[in-house]
């Protein structure tokens, strides 16, 4: 196995520039590069995927994120690579989808909608009850919408739930914590025991502290 990080390793650090400016390459070129880092990677451990972030300001690092599609079982495999990675000034490595949203932004109800095919959505508009279970470290949730009876047949609507829990808690966060997720109407009269979405990895937070 170190020999297959080694040679992952070896080879991005060949072509680190050209991931990290490649939104500069024709299509043909960016292609070309994206098709061999999922190669390596591919060869390193088949079922991991990677997710490149480029930094809004040039002097900030460029992040490859190494995920492992919230599939426990792979978890161990992108943490080694993770291990493994070379140092650099312009890069940053991580293993998992890191959580990405400004919660301020979310109470404020200011944050940007996600916008996916033909559903928009906004976080701060998301609310959900949680099931838990004794002895079981994961919840069952109901996740309720403004707008479900809109896009309750559309089978776009549970990718981009899932995209913005995953965003809210990161990619090992929500595979360790969330079992199942039940998508509903915000009823008319809201019930008291719902939580804001936002809130999710606070609530995560206090059960699992008293557990």
């Amino acid at each position: 196995m170190k020999d297959k990080t080694k040679l992952f390793w070896k080879w991005f650090l060949e072509h680190k520039n050209k991931l990290k400016n490649l939104m500069n390459l024709n299509h043909k070129e960016q292609k070309h590069y994206l098709f061999w880092l999922d190669w390596h990677l591919q060869f390193y451990f088949p079922g991991l995927e990677y997710i490149i972030v480029y930094p809004k300001v040039k002097k900030k690092k460029t992040q490859l994120m190494l995920s492992a599609r919230g599939k426990q079982e792979l978890f161990y495999m992108a943490i080694e690579l993770e291990k493994t990675a070379p140092q650099l000034w312009d890069w940053k490595f991580t293993a998992f989808i890191q959580p990405r949203q400004d919660i301020d932004d979310m109470e404020a109800e200011v944050d940007e909608p996600y916008i996916f095919q033909d559903i928009t959505l906004k976080t701060s508009e998301l609310k959900f009850i949680p099931f838990e279970y004794d002895g079981e470290k994961k919840i069952d949730m109901i996740v309720y919408l403004k707008n479900f009876s809109i896009y309750s047949h559309n089978k776009n609507l549970p990718t981009l739930i899932n995209i913005i829990l995953q965003d809210l808690l990161g990619e090992k966060s929500l595979a360790e914590n969330i079992s199942f997720v039940q998508l509903a109407q915000i009823p008319e009269q809201e019930d008291d025991e719902m939580i804001y979405l936002y809130d999710l990895q606070l609530y995560l937070d206090d059960i699992n502290d008293g557990k």
